[in-house]
């Protein structure tokens, strides 16, 4: 509910109220934002603190200063020394800026961003609230956009700025959201990373200064995940504040942290200013990325689950509820030496087995025989694929499976036709030899010809062949930054023009072949984020797929993104990444809350794995049909790594699922109890494979038992039942 009275702006969701009030000055004053409250008496509230006598700063005859005062939309340059929220450089060079309320309009629905993904409804649910403020140096008007969600507790932010003025002007920062607290005494949790150990929590107490999470990488990248939570020193997973942002974006990044010289906590997210500059012509309009907002007042757990029903229900290809198919990847099994026969015969193997679909990895077009050649070149190695692949489509057909394929659209090798023919589109500096990774450079899709010319190749072989699944790659980060075809002037805006081609190609796909299934990856998980998320509702987790490992990784990314987007794949063992040991039964459970698939040599399985592989892929079946609305809780990660522990409850809390892994036995521990989370207390539920049968206000207060008969690395896997 958006409401407005006195000067006060009130939002209020099911949980949580925001306020703010239009000062007498024009200042937008942020009130409060926390948990649910009466939106009566408010001007007890607006309190004038933090004077300075370096920096004064008058309201009705009461000295304060810009330095404390909490803020909607910060300024530069007028006495907050603070991050501002919009930094305009003015026609005459000046970066000051000073924004103060115009107008506003309240209307049902949310906003349809063009050119980017953003939370939508197509049930009128939402409401939007745009407040104008005008920059009394430069003319020029910040609409701030507020999209509320009431029933999920979710506010969905932006920020537009409108030249109307008859000058040029250059926009160097914009947040698309700022947030100022009173408080400092808290903690901030982000998910830091590297390749193979993407999304690891980490929390750390705030001090005197900034404290961020960016990107400049031209992805949100495997080292940082575009999330940040402000949470009180008592929050844990079921109890305590915590807010949460996390941008609807893949590009650079920053979500930062700032306590002032007063106290009081800036909170504000939006695209990274170190490579970002934008000439803004008369009558250009130019608009951030859209940021979810969410406050919990039940700890981390509640906050992840207001996320997961933002992504659930109102974002794009994962509100489209498309079947996640369970697929078999032959990457591991073959990596570049795949050919006709190999996939066959893996056919005629894993026909029985209950998997959807067989997705072809890398390896199969151009001269294609190791990282080094061919990306760009769309077009089917003949001595490896004789036949096209109308063989392996009909004999995937004939055995009840679909066929996918794997792509990385936005690199180019070297080695590689298309380059030969077309240099100079690659991302690059002129008469500078670009830097190289893995063999491969970025091509310029701030560019309309090289994003249409990937199209052309790639719907070609789509167009010509029943290909139900693609796995979509991206294994490189931007270096070089900056494009031949802008001008001097316009350099700063190429890492957003380059995102914006990507999204615009991931449309297009998404529009012209709606029965594709899209997964997307990025050297594993290095840009798994909302943005990517809107256009395809998968994305593999991370090209580590040891199972011990992924219980940290998993664990991380569950904290913002709900469990079907995130894919798992049982894989060898010995693992190819850690060299690990690990019972298949273990690699199935721990894949089994989340997207199941498989990745492996299937000749390799013993008789007792393929059974067991049955057993997992029929368990998956008979899960599927509710995991995609259930409520996840993260009952138990060890500070020590001792176990692991997750649950999903049913939206009916008619049943639940939950696993348990021991990542490190004890001799000390001979047992524990493990308390469940979510489920109905008056209903009375059977324990498989304990068989026994309590009610809910047993399995969560005193718990179920854990026998702690199990070695390193084993699992146990427990089905609640209503009875």
């Amino acid at each position: 509910m958006i409401a407005f009275a006195n000067n006060y702006f009130y939002i209020t969701t099911k949980s949580s109220s925001y306020i703010m009030k239009i000062l007498p000055d024009g200042v937008l004053k942020h009130c409060y934002y926390g948990r649910r409250i009466s939106n009566q008496n408010m001007d007890y509230y607006n309190l004038y603190t933090g004077y300075s006598y370096i920096v004064p700063y008058m309201i009705n005859n009461e000295v304060t200063t810009m330095d404390a005062l909490p803020q909607e939309c910060p300024s530069c340059g007028r006495g907050d020394y603070r991050n501002p929220a919009v930094v305009i450089e003015n026609a005459d060079g000046r970066r000051v800026n000073d924004f103060k309320y115009f107008s506003h309009r309240l209307y049902r629905g949310a906003v349809c961003l063009e050119s980017l993904p953003y939370l939508d409804t197509d049930t009128g649910s939402a409401e939007t609230l745009e407040i104008i403020l005008k920059d009394l140096i430069s003319g020029v008007h910040v609409h701030l956009f507020y999209t509320v969600f009431e029933d999920i507790d979710i506010i969905a932010r932006h920020t537009e700025v409108r030249n109307i003025t008859e000058s040029t002007v250059r926009l160097h920062n914009i947040m698309s959201l700022n947030v100022d607290f009173e408080f400092s005494d808290c903690d901030m949790i982000s998910l830091y990373g590297s390749w193979g150990k993407e999304r690891t929590p980490e929390r750390y107490t705030l001090h005197h200064g900034k404290a961020t999470v960016s990107s400049n990488k031209g992805s949100s990248g495997h080292h940082s995940c575009p999330f940040a939570a402000l949470v009180k020193k008592d929050t844990d997973e079921e109890s305590g504040e915590a807010y949460g942002i996390s941008l609807i974006y893949s590009g650079d990044f920053e979500i930062g942290i700032q306590v002032g010289q007063f106290g009081g906590t800036r909170f504000y997210a939006g695209i990274n200013s170190e490579n970002f500059s934008w000439k803004l012509q008369k009558g250009e309009i130019f608009t951030s990325p859209q940021a979810i907002l969410t406050y919990s007042h039940e700890g981390l757990g509640k906050m992840s689950r207001n996320f997961h029903a933002a992504c659930r229900r109102h974002l794009g290809a994962c509100a489209q509820k498309k079947k996640h198919a369970i697929v078999w990847n032959l990457w591991e099994a073959f990596y570049f030496e795949v050919n006709e026969q190999k996939i066959l015969d893996t056919i005629n193997a894993v026909r029985d087995f209950g998997i959807d679909v067989l997705v072809l990895d890398d390896g199969w077009f151009g001269n294609r025989e190791n990282e080094s050649t061919s990306l760009g070149d769309w077009l089917i190695n003949t001595d490896k694929f004789p036949g096209g692949f109308n063989n392996i489509i009909e004999r995937c057909k004939s055995n009840g499976l679909k066929f996918g394929l794997w792509f990385e659209p936005e690199v180019i090798s070297s080695e590689s036709n298309l380059f030969k023919k077309h240099p100079d589109w690659c991302i690059h500096i002129d008469g500078v030899a670009p830097m190289k990774s893995r063999s491969e450079l970025v091509l310029d899709f701030s560019r309309q010809e090289v994003v249409d010319a990937v199209y052309d190749s790639m719907s070609a072989i789509l167009k010509k062949y029943d290909i139900a699944y693609v796995k979509w790659d991206m294994n490189r980060n931007i270096t070089d930054n900056g494009s031949i075809s802008l001008s001097n002037g316009q350099q700063g805006e190429h890492s957003h023009r380059h995102i914006l081609g990507v999204y615009s190609l991931m449309q297009r796909f998404k529009k012209e072949f709606p029965h594709i299934f899209f997964e997307g990856s990025a050297g594993g998980g290095g840009r798994f984020d909302f943005g990517i998320l809107y256009y395809m509702p998968q994305i593999w987790t991370s090209d580590n797929s040891d199972a011990i490992g992924r219980l940290q990784i998993q664990h991380g990314t569950s904290m913002v993104f709900p469990p079907e987007t995130i894919s798992c794949h049982v894989s060898a063992c010995p693992n190819h990444q850690t060299g690990r040991v690990t019972p298949f039964k273990t690699r199935g459970d721990v894949a089994q809350l989340f997207s199941l698939g498989y990745e492996l040599d299937p000749n390799h399985l013993t008789t007792e794995q393929i059974e067991l592989l049955k057993v997992q892929v029929s368990k998956h079946r008979e899960l599927e049909g509710w995991l995609e609305n259930a409520e996840f809780y993260r009952l138990k990660q060890s500070s020590d790594c001792d176990s692991c522990a997750w649950q999903s409850v049913s939206a009916d809390k008619s049943r639940s699922a939950v696993l348990y892994v021991t990542q490190l036995t004890k001799p000390e521990k001979v047992g524990e109890y493990l308390h469940l989370k979510g489920l109905d207390e008056t209903k009375k539920y059977r324990v498989l494979p304990l068989k026994i049968v309590v009610s809910g206000n047993v399995l969560m207060y005193a718990g179920l038992p854990i026998k702690r008969q199990y070695r390193d690395f084993e699992s146990i896997f427990f089905e609640i039942l209503e009875v």
